[in-house]
């Protein structure tokens, strides 16, 4: 099923195209930004005016004479307004069938794409050498995100999980191993907290010649397939992994062992992509490194920036592997769109990476490469968000806090309920407003972390759309009403029609999701589908409602919950019964 918009720029632009005798016009109708403009606006027709060197408003006219010729019971009428815009109000009955359609025929809210793309999203990524820390939360939840919208749209949607698990730290840690313990057995005592192993080991490195000359003979051995080398990094990174999976258990993140596409995988592909570069003469020496110098980047002072393609002792960067995992989700995966959900500061190696990768013709023109850029979390000081003793912060200890601060402020609320169901509340509200702090700012910003704003139950937060989904089951278990049994009949006030219309255009902002990739888009929708339904349910009693009014409030009440839970799950946050 057509989203309303898609279906009323559809009706507009072949009126449009007709009047104007243009065969591919677009009405570029919208969402009306004030109730005055009635509920949609078409106002594409300024710019077909300008191409076709005529009145706007004349021909808006004779627009919308074609649109009253057709009779469309969706909409109640189409009204001029300014230089050339049209207003479109909806008709109310029609927007009760499309309603009792999706809910009594299984139809789905979310409508899904005419024409389903392969898309690889590139999310989460975390270097296996060390636990996960706060700069790895918004990569994880933003690509799940993704993958959920998109699923949902029913494209083929393949995960990969991009982790660090080779390279020069794996040597260091190895070697102080080796150092610290000649039992390999040990090592997953020893790793119970990996940050602390990994900083023992660093200040090795740093602080000791003959130790750092050590971990680079590790690497050595290991890169050249030593069996008791190779075993003890099978450890590090089996370790490592279940450390990750841990944490992407509890923050409800659709990623598994199936998904992962470490670093490793390419090995076998860096030297096939120095050899290609270099045959089609894209390579350059620069100071014993092997380089590709493309003209469209360079400096401030107009000298050339490298892309780095072998380190002058032969060793490979995260340029060579990117570009092997880009010709590899290109020829082998054949995707169509491929997300790369990373943080902003690597903007500049992105566009090199997928520049070279064009140029060389590692992928085709048929590829949308896409760097899908993130800011940072800040602490209160406006800096990289940190412990207070300047440490960086673990991303299990960020949850537990996050737990710990939602059970506290539930048995504030509510002491009188049982301690495991407190608990249980608390686990899920928590890691809930963590995520949906994340969430539903503006990916590309930096944002302040404020525990005080996340767990609040009042403005745009987890906890404030949980209890208003929470409330409306509460409401319709009252009265025994299942999913799909009752109907919309009835929209006798602006309050029932506003949520009415509001709950039918999530697949409209799920489409922007999908396109754009902002999920605080659909935070925002949320939020303000919330705040209709407070303002329904204060305006237009359910609970003293009779016959056919309550019927349909609760009928109207349960679209309200089903479009909530749709919204939060495609967020990653599951809702609750009682809160």
């Amino acid at each position: 099923m057509q989203t309303i918009k898609q279906y009323l720029n559809q009706l507009v632009s072949q009126a449009l195209g007709k009047v104007a005798d243009i065969s591919a016009a677009n009405a570029n109708v919208i969402t009306a930004s004030r109730p005055e403009f009635g509920d949609y606006q078409a106002n594409g027709i300024m710019a077909i005016a300008k191409q076709m060197k005529t009145n706007p408003r004349e021909l808006a006219i004779r627009v919308v004479a074609e649109l009253d010729t057709v009779n469309e019971p969706l909409v109640a009428s189409f009204k001029i307004a300014g230089p050339g815009f049209i207003n479109i109000n909806l008709n109310s009955k029609a927007l009760c069938e499309r309603a009792n359609l999706i809910r009594q025929e299984n139809n789905p809210l979310i409508s899904t794409a005419e024409q389903p793309s392969t898309i690889v999203i590139d999310f989460s990524s975390p270097n296996l050498a060390k636990e996960m820390h706060v700069g790895h939360l918004r990569g994880t939840i933003i690509g799940d995100c993704l993958a959920r919208v998109l699923e949902t749209k029913g494209h083929r949607i393949i995960r990969q999980n991009h982790v660090g698990d080779w390279g020069t730290q794996f040597g260091m840690l190895i070697a102080y191993l080796q150092e610290v313990s000649a039992d390999t057995e040990e090592l997953p005592t020893r790793l119970a907290d990996l940050e602390t192993f990994y900083r023992a080991a660093k200040e090795r490195f740093d602080s000791d010649p003959s130790f750092a000359e050590s971990a680079r003979q590790s690497v050595v051995k290991l890169q050249s397939g030593d069996s008791v080398y190779l075993d003890i990094w099978k450890q590090f990174i089996e370790e490592s992994l279940s450390h990750c999976e841990a944490i992407y258990s509890r923050l409800n993140v659709t990623l598994s062992r199936s998904d992962l596409c470490a670093e490793s995988f390419y090995n076998k592909e860096l030297e096939d992509i120095v050899n290609k570069l270099d045959n089609i003469s894209l390579i350059t020496v620069s100071d014993g490194a092997k380089c590709v110098f493309l003209p469209e980047f360079s400096g401030k002072d107009g000298t050339p920036l490298p892309t780095i393609i072998q380190k002058s002792d032969g060793g490979y960067l995260y340029a060579t592997t990117d570009l092997a995992a880009a010709r590899y989700r290109y020829q082998k995966l054949e995707a169509d769109r491929a997300l790369y959900v990373v943080d902003a500061r690597q903007s500049l190696h992105f566009q090199q990476v997928f520049a070279v990768a064009r140029k060389a013709e590692f992928v085709g023109p048929s590829l949308s490469l896409e760097h899908i850029a993130y800011g940072t979390m800040m602490g209160a000081d406006g800096k990289p968000f940190k412990t207070r003793s300047g440490g960086i912060v673990k991303l299990k200890e960020l949850l537990d806090e996050g737990v710990k601060r939602a059970f506290d402020l539930v048995t504030e609320k509510n002491p009188q309920l049982d301690e495991t169901l407190r608990r249980q509340i608390a686990e899920r509200t928590g890691i809930a407003a963590i995520k949906y702090a994340d969430l539903s700012k503006n990916r590309t910003s930096d944002y302040i972390f404020e525990w005080s704003s996340m767990l609040s139950f009042d403005g745009n937060t987890a906890p404030y759309l949980m209890y208003a989904y929470a409330r409306i089951r509460s409401i319709l278990n009252k009265h025994e009403v299942k999913d799909n049994n009752y109907s919309i009949t009835l929209l006798s006030s602006n309050e029932e029609r506003n949520l009415l219309l509001k709950i039918l255009q999530l697949s409209e902002i799920v489409d922007a999701v999908a396109a754009d990739c902002y999920p605080n888009q659909l935070c925002n929708y949320l939020y303000e589908l919330a705040g209709i339904f407070m303002r329904f349910y204060e305006a237009c009693p359910i609970l003293q409602a009779e016959g056919e009014v309550k019927i349909s409030r609760l009928a109207l009440a349960a679209f309200t919950a089903e479009a909530l839970a749709q919204g939060l799950d495609l967020l990653g946050i599951e809702p609750l019964e009682q809160m």
